[in-house]
């Protein structure tokens, strides 16, 4: 059994150590009269991984590497990217390339344009295939803006071609879509779960005269955990509304430092207690910090109005699908193991040093834009 909690404790753990972040791609088309305009926002490092950008090979992928494999960038994106209108394929042809810089690195931003007709079929047939075949968790975030009104989408590995209306407006198919993005956000969010961990290590144990008890039955580390939760989730609700509204703005780079810092305070809690009973209020100062990094998805769309509405609503109901998740498989499996040693000396102690340790370097790379972790 003592194996069984280690191996559960270490697939949740084990990605944050050998993984890279979650990759996303960003399409957007416009339809005015009989033209698609588009552009397509393709991280470099992904890139890299299937063309080859890094000339110098000194680990970092530099605007002028990117800008001289450009007509290589063009070939590989455009092979993965077929529109038909109707029965008709659409010619994509690429117009330009820039660099820009997004809140997780350098992107190619690829401009291109090609005709639509909008009489007879007001239908577009989309297949999007780009990186799925060496990362299978590559999501393609899609929005269409058709006289004003935008209908979004989401790509991915078992949803690579997709049908949207160029005559309606749709937004409900992609509800679906933003919860699933939720869900992944939370997953391949590392920084998130290690501080979901960090918070969820001592549910079932209390501080007494100094020493930490067990919790003797299963419902005050659940309402424990409840408390915690829910102020974490109102808290990164609040910001994150604020913030993919555009009514409150925070440098991302700070952002993610203060993330890195909230999983690192939450860790040291657990090995001195800094905050003492006061969890669920932590949880709730650090959520407000959260909800700015969780965000960054909806910011790279540009929504508003509407579909900014709906987006908000489901990749929200996804974060908390994917929380819910953690916890359901966490909270048991610690409570039947609270009173051995395998729990309270190595899971909570050397479990929180190991989060802790990962926080304080995440925070040297964020400050001083260094690369030491793989993730």
């Amino acid at each position: 059994m003592k194996a069984l909690l280690f191996a559960f404790l270490f697939c949740l753990v084990a990605p944050a150590t050998f993984a890279h972040k979650a990759s996303d791609g960003y399409l957007t088309f416009e339809i005015s009269g009989n033209d698609l305009l588009g552009q397509w926002d393709i991280s470099l490092h992904d890139l890299d991984q299937v063309i080859g950008l890094d000339a110098n090979k000194d680990g970092k992928i530099s605007s002028d590497e990117a800008r001289d494999r450009q007509q290589a960038i063009v070939d590989y994106a455009f092979s993965r990217l077929t529109v038909t209108n109707g029965i008709t394929r659409i010619a994509l042809p690429a117009e330009s390339m820039r660099i820009d810089k997004h809140s997780d690195g350098l992107y190619a931003v690829l401009k291109f344009h090609g005709e639509c007709s909008t009489e007879g079929d007001q239908t577009l047939r989309i297949t999007y295939g780009l990186l799925f075949d060496i990362l299978p968790r590559h999501h393609g975030l899609f929005r269409l803006i058709v006289d004003g009104v935008t209908t979004t989408g989401l790509f991915d590995l078992d949803t690579q071609t997709q049908e949207f209306s160029i005559a309606s407006e749709k937004h409900s198919d992609s509800r679906i879509a933003f919860i699933k993005s939720g869900i992944w956000h939370i997953w391949t969010g590392y920084d998130h779960i290690l501080f979901l961990l960090a918070l969820l290590f001592p549910s079932v144990v209390f501080r007494s005269e100094g020493r930490r008890k067990v919790v003797e039955r299963l419902r005050p580390a659940l309402v424990n955990v409840f408390k915690v939760v829910t102020a974490f989730t109102v808290a990164h609700s609040i910001t994150l509304s604020l913030a993919a509204t555009h009514t409150v703005y925070l440098p991302s780079q700070w952002v993610e430092v203060a993330i890195a810092l909230s999983v690192l305070l939450a860790a040291l809690n657990n090995l001195y207690p800094l905050f003492r009973d006061s969890a669920w209020i932590v949880a709730f100062g650090f959520g407000l910090i959260h909800g700015f990094g969780f965000a960054e998805v909806l910011n790279e769309l540009g929504l508003a109005g509407a579909p900014l509405a709906w987006a908000l609503v489901t990749f929200n109901v996804g974060v908390e699908l994917g929380q819910f998740a953690i916890i359901v498989l966490f909270v048991p499996i610690a409570f039947a193991f609270r009173n051995s040693w395998f729990y309270r000396g190595l899971t909570l102690r050397y479990g929180s040093i190991a989060i802790a340790s990962i926080a304080l370097l995440w925070i040297c790379e964020r400050l001083f834009n260094l690369k030491a972790l793989p993730f």
